[in-house]
């Protein structure tokens, strides 16, 4: 591992050869078992990067060229803090893990500044009207959502297995930090998730006898269980109604329904239900966690439930309980 850049020394050495630097990028976090969502997201923020400064190799470039990027990214593209932080993560990724050196960032780098704003929280009601519109597939996903406070992505990347149908219980595995929890099974749709579950299996066992059937299996587990992925616990709970070619893998199997499939059928009926808020598949998320902090279960066990590192996360929802800012009580209605 190199010293630190300083703000005026550039790398002394030469750009990697043979594989492609992007490349090099995509081997480096798939090492790290990070999600190919991520893999794609990164490799188009130092593709941009590099873009910006001529096509200049990075290793030819250091910490001015990276702040000249993130500044350019704050004052002039006006993006989101989020999205900013984004970049600096993908660069800083491509810095230490593919050329090897170590960036160290001043305390004046100019960011883009962090709105404060509250969530969206549906009322009880409000949620339910948005799910009487809805039906099928699409449906039953956004039960789970408001049910059990899923994300999205969660959600569809939910595997037979981890239905705990006896327990009650949903184990979401690497969920974000690479964490596993488990979360409420609502029992209201125990049945109906009983019956989709039995639908796919019927699926799969056509994939099987078409000569396909298989999924992809995170990390290296395909080599250390060869048959896995084409049992039915590995198989998801939420699969896509066509096969398609794995990127990774270039393997023909079935993934999981795109996340698209769920947003616009949430859209569609959030409008048919005429609700004015805004409404997306992480507001069913927002309104989960709302409602168990009105029922009086304690901040902790929200915490865990949504899988938040920090109670700081958590201690949003305390701003948007039914009563009104932090749940004070008017004077007026005194």
């Amino acid at each position: 591992m190199s010293e630190p850049i300083s703000p005026t020394q550039k790398p002394t050495e030469s750009p990697p050869k043979g594989r492609k630097l992007l490349d090099q990028l995509s081997d480096a976090i798939r090492a790290k078992h990070y999600s190919y969502r991520t893999e794609q997201t990164y490799v188009e923020w130092c593709r941009r990067y590099i873009l910006y400064h001529n096509k200049r190799h990075p290793a030819e470039m250091g910490l001015p060229e990276i702040q000249a990027y993130i500044t350019h990214l704050a004052t002039e593209g006006n993006v989101a803090a989020s999205t900013q932080n984004q970049a600096l993560s993908a660069i800083l990724f491509l810095y230490r893990h593919v050329l090897l050196q170590k960036i160290e960032f001043p305390t004046d780098l100019i960011r883009a500044k962090k709105p404060d704003r509250l969530p969206t929280v549906l009322s009880k009601a409000e949620a339910l009207a948005v799910i009487q519109k809805m039906n099928g597939v699409p449906k039953l996903m956004t039960q789970l959502l408001f049910g059990s406070g899923l994300r999205l992505m969660e959600c569809l990347r939910l595997r037979i297995k981890d239905i705990d149908f006896a327990n009650h219980q949903i184990i979401v595995r690497d969920g974000k930090g690479e964490n596993d929890r488990s979360v409420p099974l609502p029992e209201s749709i125990t049945p109906a998730l009983k019956a989709h579950i039995q639908q796919v299996k019927t699926i799969h066992q056509r994939d099987l006898q078409e000569g396909y059937g298989e999924v992809p299996l995170p990390y290296a587990l395909e080599r250390k269980y060869p048959n896995a992925n084409r049992e039915p616990g590995w198989q998801y709970v939420f699969p896509a109604s066509q096969r398609s070619v794995d990127p990774q893998t270039r393997k023909t199997m079935r993934h999981h329904l795109d996340e698209s499939v769920l947003q616009r059928a949430i859209k569609q009926a959030s409008r048919l239900a005429k609700i004015d808020k805004p409404v997306s598949p992480h507001t069913f998320r927002h309104s989960f966690a709302t409602h168990l902090l009105q029922a009086g279960y304690d901040i902790r066990t929200v915490q865990e439930l949504l899988g938040h590192k920090d109670v700081k996360t958590t201690m949003i929802y305390t701003h948007v309980l039914q009563r009104g800012g932090l749940a004070v009580k008017s004077p007026l209605d005194e």
